[in-house]
């Protein structure tokens, strides 16, 4: 068993953990290039965070020249990156190419997050910018099978909103084409999308703070009793507070009215049993105390 990781890095908070050992792998491959990934690590560490939340709003700080300077230095290197393979790999190996390839491409993906997320605060975003960062994550998961033995299977562990098949949208607005969209399309048959849920008059939530290290604090939320056509109201109405129900297997008259979902204290409004195939029901939820700036 291996752990291993499919975001982009900081989940969207910094380019560091990516363009630094890209760094260290064109200093053996292609000298010439470093000073122009010297230069894009240069402007990342001035908005690098625990976060997307906490790394927009520095980024957003930058001149206009410098994020186009670094959107413009990352596709530059990315755009070498591919039209230099055979080079790079003579000097290095298939596999280490293929790691700092999909490394870089994280940062790029990263890159467009930011735009996107400094977008969404400002309401001025584009619908669907957010899927940007799912394709990747889907992507990954592709890469890693790839990079399997043969019959490898993968445990993906991400909110229920990352893995449905269906779209996310809130208020008639797309949100995200998901990572289970991409992977239903992917893998077929041989993806698995399990949503878990609660029967709890509580939940964690989000809510944005300037003063936390990752840019928001968790909450316990309460929650009135939950609305007809949720598949926590259908659990409620079934007795049913720790269960699983496959989807799959379901009477389609059994599910048809399902149309919608918990997420965090909102409903995602989406066919449930076209978005998932298979639902965990929990009877309690808890958050879990960390120290300030953890």
């Amino acid at each position: 068993m291996r752990f291993l990781g499919i975001d982009i890095p900081e989940a969207g908070g910094s380019l560091l953990p990516a363009l630094l050992p890209v760094a260290d792998y064109l200093r053996d491959v292609d000298v010439e290039i470093v000073p122009l990934v010297e230069s894009a690590i240069a402007t990342a560490e001035r908005f690098t965070g625990k976060s997307g939340a906490s790394a927009a709003p520095a980024w957003a700080k930058l001149e206009p020249a410098e994020q186009d300077g670094l959107t413009a230095a990352l596709t530059r290197l990315l755009l070498r990156f591919r039209a230099l393979r055979p080079l790079y790999v003579e000097r290095s190996n298939p596999y280490d190419y293929d790691v700092a390839l999909h490394r870089l491409e994280a940062a790029g993906h990263a890159d467009y997050m930011l735009r996107a997320m400094t977008g969404l605060f400002a309401g001025t975003g584009l619908p669907g910018d957010l899927s940007i960062r799912d394709r990747y994550m889907a992507e990954s998961v592709r890469w890693h099978l790839d990079h399997s033995e043969p019959g490898t299977r993968i445990v993906l562990a991400a909110h229920n909103n990352h893995i449905q098949k269906t779209p996310v949208a809130y208020g008639g607005v797309l949100t995200t084409l998901p990572m289970g969209q991409h992977l239903d399309r992917m893998l077929g048959t041989n993806y698995l999308a399990l949503a878990v849920t609660s029967t709890a008059d509580h939940t964690p939530d989000m809510q944005l703070d300037a003063t936390s290290a990752v840019g928001f604090t968790v909450v316990d939320m309460p929650l009135e009793a939950p609305d007809p056509g949720s598949i926590e109201a259908a659990a409620l109405d079934a007795g049913v507070h720790l269960g699983l129900a496959d989807l799959r297997q379901a009477p389609v008259e059994a599910v048809r009215g399902l149309d919608r979902i918990r997420s965090q204290s909102a409903y995602m409004h989406t066919p449930v049993a076209e978005a998932f195939d298979g639902v965990m029901v929990i009877p309690t939820v808890t958050i879990e105390d960390v120290l300030p700036g953890e």
